[in-house]
């Protein structure tokens, strides 16, 4: 059984049952330690199990921004392959934190290639019609402050209390170092600071530019109830509620959430452990496993690894 349960994660997080697809795999090349250093903040963040929910917290709030949703509603496949669009985010994600500075690169430019064909029209929060572009800065910010602040406060409700799993540096360490994969999907001026993130979060809710509408809705109906098999299905649900548990009031309403009154926090924690000890139980690296071997690589070439002096 865990095994079956250790392939399904995998299938939907790498889109390979054994978790070891060939952009993985690349993670042991190149001839850099990428963008980020070894076992510090994002490498911590991002590989806890606290992602499970925090990807699920992340696509509630960028479905808050109408600009977002209208290029979700429009171009997306989520409807109908949501585990490849899935598994397509999470390989932007991994490649980014663990890669090589120039697997990372690749890696948004495939990104980028896909986002110039996505735009459109949408009704911003004033209900005034306004073009958009999956390439605008404005949307791309919004899109990383949801993301950064889905992962930082999912690590700090679940992944704290797992072994190793303190950031280090503390939160502002790691948005400060996310900033970087911002910059990288051309946002001009991220937050560096835990403060700063809530700050211009809170910004979009206070000038209005956020609405729950009929595409929200369609949206969280279908993240609350995706199509998953028996056990699955009732710990999906489990993440999901536990996601909602840590959205603030606000936010909540506009999506037409409230938050259970059941300990799904506490119910999370363990569906959380199940999934690790799922992932635990077979043979195959982990994607920061790939990384140690570049990174080992490179000092037994004699040049000791070490990240860009500067921001990209």
């Amino acid at each position: 059984m865990a095994q079956s349960l250790r392939a399904r994660l995998l299938t939907a997080l790498a889109g390979d049952p054994d978790g070891s697809p060939a952009w993985v795999r690349e993670l042991a090349e190149g001839d850099d330690a990428g963008y980020f250093a070894a076992d510090g903040a994002a490498w911590t963040v991002h590989g806890s199990m606290a992602t499970l929910v925090a990807g699920i917290r992340a696509l509630l709030l960028q479905a808050l921004h109408p600009g977002a949703m209208a290029g979700v509603h429009d171009w997306s496949t989520y409807r109908q392959d949501p585990l490849r669009r899935l598994s397509g985010t999470v390989r932007w994600v991994v490649c980014v934190t663990y890669g090589s500075t120039a697997q990372a690169d690749r890696e948004t430019a495939r990104v980028a290639r896909f986002h110039r064909r996505v735009e459109g029209d949408y009704v911003d929060g004033a209900g005034a019609e306004r073009s958009y572009s999956a390439g605008d800065p404005a949307l791309a910010e919004w899109v990383h402050l949801a993301f950064t602040d889905a992962f930082l406060t999912c690590q700090q409700v679940w992944g704290v209390r797992t072994r190793g799993g303190r950031i280090p540096g503390g939160a502002d360490a790691y948005v400060e170092e996310w900033a970087r994969a911002g910059r990288l999907m051309r946002v001009g001026d991220p937050p560096t600071t835990e403060a700063e993130l809530r700050r211009r979060l809170r910004g979009y809710l206070e000038r209005g530019e956020l609405r729950g509408d009929e595409r929200v809705r369609e949206v969280v109906s279908f993240l609350r109830r995706p199509v998953l098999p028996g056990a699955a299905g009732i710990g999906y649900r489990l993440l999901f509620e536990g996601a909602v548990a840590t959205i603030p009031r606000p936010y909540r309403r506009l999506l037409g959430l409230r938050r259970s009154p059941l300990p799904v926090v506490t119910g999370t924690r363990i569906v959380l452990a199940i999934a690790g000890r799922a992932l635990a139980s077979g043979e195959g690296k982990r994607a920061q496993d790939w990384a140690r071997d570049r990174l080992a690589r490179l000092q037994r070439a004699g040049a000791p690894p070490s990240r860009p002096a500067s921001n990209p």
